[in-house]
């Protein structure tokens, strides 16, 4: 009980930061800003204060990297540190905030990104008023639950087959293969996590890379260390209940923690003859956002949230139950809040 009531107080805490770095953001920016908001189609002011953008881009490049590599390593410490192994109560209390995170990113984040993009008025075609955004969202999460329900049947059947007993003319249940059968479902659930991860890493990524203004780089760099931080816990907790292997875990890992960089970078290299407002980077943008809105969207409500809460572990310690529920409102608190900025 006293290592649940730790772990609260930890994410309290971390709570208590992003607040006050919150408030720092909203003084600066009530100094900075004249109150009135524009639409527009143009990027008028996209050549001032090129330098001023540029040392935050820079800067953003380690610290994402760093940012990264510390939330995704953190829970695949458990052969080192027994009590973050999947089968004890920080685990799941840790989980549970991630999960919240990584919630709260596809509804807070991703989804209003893609509905400004495909309904931006930079695109005329009338074929833009249908609502694409909940379209695309709806049909990638049920491709997610189908490959998520096919991979799993196809290696059930594959591996059970042979463990199949006949009595009295009916057949048996599989005697073997339970085990492998969750363990395969679990590494599913990690990869396609990852690909909507990175769908929105990139993106995310090349909008800092790009961005020519002093303030929206600022945001953004602050808020995405935090958000590669807390989207890591989520994806690193899956990944050490896949039970990958040393090769896998790291290859994972790689390319969770560098594809936010990767994207900065690329976002610098185009910064001068990329055009947010072109109707090619709207539609891609959109699309991929919205995409990976209802991979993430399924994923934590389905293969995270519904899967930790119905454990039977979860299930017999109302203790448990109560600080998962705290720190799930914790987690999706703590990124709704940065989606004033990223």
């Amino acid at each position: 009980m006293m290592k649940s009531v730790k772990l609260l107080l930890f994410f309290i805490s971390i709570s208590l930061l992003l607040i006050a770095v919150a408030h720092a953001q909203d003084s600066h920016e009530g100094h900075s800003h004249s109150g009135k908001t524009k639409c527009e189609c143009s990027h008028e002011d996209d050549h001032e204060n090129k330098a001023g953008a540029r040392k935050y881009k820079i800067a953003a490049i380690p610290a994402v990297l760093l940012a990264g590599v510390i939330g995704v390593l953190f829970p695949l410490l458990g052969k080192v540190f027994p009590s973050l192994r999947p089968e004890t109560s920080f685990f799941f209390i840790t989980k549970a905030f991630a999960a919240g995170v990584i919630l709260s990113t596809g509804f807070m984040h991703v989804l209003p990104e893609a509905y400004e993009m495909l309904n931006s008025p930079c695109l005329t075609s009338e074929a833009w008023e249908f609502p694409f955004t909940g379209f695309i969202a709806m049909v990638a999460a049920i491709l997610t639950l189908s490959v998520d329900t096919f991979a799993t049947s196809s290696f059930y059947k594959s591996h059970c087959k042979a463990s199949k007993t006949i009595a009295d003319g009916e057949s048996g249940e599989p005697s073997v293969g339970s085990d492998k059968v969750q363990i395969l479902r679990t590494r599913v659930i990690a990869q396609v996590l990852e690909l909507g991860i990175l769908v929105h890493s990139v993106v995310i990524g090349i909008s800092l890379g790009a961005s020519q203004s002093p303030e929206a780089a600022k945001a953004l760099f602050v808020a995405l260390m935090f958000h590669q931080c807390f989207e890591g816990l989520g994806l690193g907790g899956c990944i050490a209940q896949g039970k990958f292997k040393c090769l896998s875990v790291t290859i994972m890992s790689t390319f969770f923690a560098v594809t936010t960089p990767i994207g900065i970078v690329v976002g610098m290299g185009i910064a001068n003859t990329y055009d947010e407002s072109s109707s090619t980077a709207l539609i891609v943008q959109g699309v991929l956002n919205a995409a990976s809105a209802g991979i993430l969207i399924y994923m934590s409500l389905v293969d995270l949230l519904a899967a930790d809460f119905l454990h039977p572990k979860m299930q017999s310690n109302t203790g448990l139950q109560i600080m998962a529920h705290i720190a799930l409102l914790l987690g999706a608190g703590l990124m709704s809040l940065l989606a004033k900025w990223a």
